[in-house]
């Protein structure tokens, strides 16, 4: 195994709209920590000090915070309404308006907290203040969901062809190496073949990422380590596999993690894109619970 051999296996295979993309992720990830880690400690403070809180939701700044966090919860709406009425694609493009969704679901809510200090109240206000917290929650859940389907949070939506298709550009490169690495090729290509094979029923789809994932993380040890003892092999008679073995080693390694962590993208897309559609089935009836609940709610309080 020589240095010619790991420098073609390493290549990257990445299209530059992929490393864009992965950019991408990683950049939203960290915005969305920072806005999330935002909203837990004005979460926390507000619970913490409802007691010494002058806010009163019947009057002043309570009633003004109620009315903003119930508009904002109402205009999400855009978002739906932007995806489906040619109009609104003109105002935008989809990503922008995600990221505008994604953020007054939370600050909606937590104005919300702050308009009834923590506090239910009535029956009706209790019915809205929990219908709100439970689409906050399920949005929660639903932005993970669409992230794991996705090649961006913000990007186009990924599919299993195109998961697929970088499997099997990194499968060439592959092919195209020699020594070491060509020897576990079979055993690589094996592991996507059976990756990409689509789960017949929902309970498959579940266990299918779960084992494909143990798998590939043994297969990843096991590897690693015949790829260590061959290199100490070679480096006894080798002068140059010696002066190089741990770049080498920390080559391959890195060359057999991105390719195992490919085979694991594509085992969990089934599984994520179906949770992903049962999800929106149940957060559209969340949704309209809150909105008239929401209205219920309003009446209640001007009229009585």
């Amino acid at each position: 195994m020589d240095g010619a051999a790991i420098a073609t296996a390493r290549k990257p295979v990445d299209t530059p709209g992929e490393r864009r993309a992965w950019g991408q992720v990683i950049f939203s990830r960290q915005g969305a920590a920072i806005g999330y880690g935002a909203a837990a400690l004005l979460l926390l403070l507000g619970w913490f000090l409802r007691d010494l809180s002058p806010i009163n939701a019947g009057e002043g700044v309570g009633y003004a915070l109620g009315i903003i966090g119930g508009s904002l919860m109402l205009v999400l709406l855009l978002y739906s309404m932007r995806k489906r009425v040619r109009f609104l694609r003109r105002f935008g493009a989809t990503k922008y308006w995600f990221r505008i969704h994604m953020m007054l679901g939370i600050v909606g809510p937590l104005l919300i907290l702050y308009h009834c200090n923590f506090n239910v109240g009535s029956l009706n206000s209790q019915v809205a203040l929990y219908c709100t917290l439970l689409v906050a929650a399920s949005g929660i859940v639903g932005r993970y969901l669409y992230a794991q389907i996705h090649l961006g949070l913000y990007g186009r939506k990924a599919s299993l062809r195109q998961l697929t298709e970088q499997l099997k550009n990194s499968n060439e490169q592959l092919t195209t190496s020699h020594g070491l690495i060509r020897d576990v090729r079979q055993t690589l290509v094996a592991l996507g073949d059976e990756a990409a094979e689509p789960p017949a029923t929902f309970a498959q789809s579940i266990v299918h990422p779960v084992v494909m994932g143990l798998r590939t993380r043994w297969w990843f040890y096991r590897l690693n380590w015949a790829v260590r003892k061959e290199l100490t092999a070679r480096a006894m008679t080798s002068e140059v596999v010696e002066q190089h073995r741990d770049r080498l080693l920390a080559t391959t390694r890195e060359f057999l993690d991105e390719h195992l962590t490919r085979i694991r993208r594509v085992a969990q897309f089934g599984f994520y894109e179906r949770l992903f559609a049962w999800w929106h089935i149940v957060h559209v009836p969340f949704f309209l619970m809150m909105v008239l609940s929401g209205i219920v709610h309003v009446l209640a309080v001007h009229m009585y």
